[in-house]
């Protein structure tokens, strides 16, 4: 009976993970201004994405690119913070911070 809830357990702290995962991903695409954007159009850029090799000109130009992105997010949310705004939650999800 304990084996049982414990995998039951595991499996829904799995689902939960993966739940976590997806939204942060989906988070990614609506920061790219993609939120709009065709499903099919979105799975090519993907599946395009996944033949730059780690390393490469072309990963580190995409990788510099995000983190540049990202940067502008803290700092637009620090200069609400600043002006009294309430601050978005939005770029320390979506950036694995």
């Amino acid at each position: 009976m304990a084996l049982e809830r414990k995998r039951r357990q595991t499996m829904t702290e799995d689902r939960k993970k993966d739940a976590r995962e997806k939204i942060t991903l989906g988070g990614l695409v609506v920061k790219a201004g993609l939120r709009q954007a065709d499903r099919a159009f979105l799975l090519g850029v993907l599946l395009e994405a996944a033949t730059v090799r780690v390393g490469s000109p072309e990963h580190h130009r995409l990788k510099a690119k995000g983190g540049m992105a990202f940067q502008r997010d803290r700092m637009k949310d620090a200069e609400a913070a600043d002006a009294g705004s309430p601050v978005s939650d939005d770029s320390e999800k979506a950036n694995g911070d």
